[in-house]
């Protein structure tokens, strides 16, 4: 089973819905979610804002964080995927923002990538989680990387979050 697939099955137990919102990944995570049959019942849709003032306009990325530090930053990354989870309506956000290459972007080296999750009020550790990641490889497998990396980040929420909906079921320890 793919993690695409691992990660639909446990949003559908649960009655959860995901959107993604993508810049360097330019909406490989939307094809690898809608690869799986029946994805429909958990995936929402998805805001590829590859251009920096889109991040702003349609996901409601602060204008001056954009400014002061640049697209690729683990601050973006987190209003990203809180922004597509409020726009889209859905459970869960994800996003990925990074430089893919060949060149440097915002001052990052190829391979600075954050992956990032935003759910449901106390579902996630605060706001939500961000994970930074240094890439190597061509551009290619630097956003399918990404891609496994962003599912992967969802997919330890869901199953962290089960194990503690079961603890506070069971009484606790």
């Amino acid at each position: 089973m793919t993690e695409a697939a691992r990660v639909l099955a446990l949003l559908a137990e649960r009655g959860h819905t995901v959107a993604a919102a993508e810049s360097l990944t330019g909406g490989l995570v939307a094809a690898e979610l809608t690869g799986v049959s029946g994805a429909s019942k958990s995936f929402l849709g998805s805001v590829t804002a590859y251009a920096t003032g889109l991040k702003h306009e349609l996901l409601g990325v602060d204008k001056a964080l954009l400014s002061e530090r640049g697209a690729v930053d683990p601050e973006v990354a987190l209003q990203m995927a809180a922004g597509v989870r409020a726009r889209l309506g859905a459970d869960w956000g994800i996003s990925t923002t990074g430089v893919a290459g060949p060149e440097p972007q915002d001052g990052q080296s190829v391979g600075t990538v954050y992956v990032a999750v935003a759910g449901p009020a106390g579902m996630c550790a605060g706001a939500g989680k961000v994970v930074s990641l240094r890439l190597n490889g061509d551009r290619a497998d630097i956003r399918r990387e990404s891609v496994r990396s962003v599912l992967a980040l969802l997919h330890e929420e869901l199953s962290g979050n089960a194990r503690a909906q079961d603890t506070e079921h069971n009484g606790g320890n």
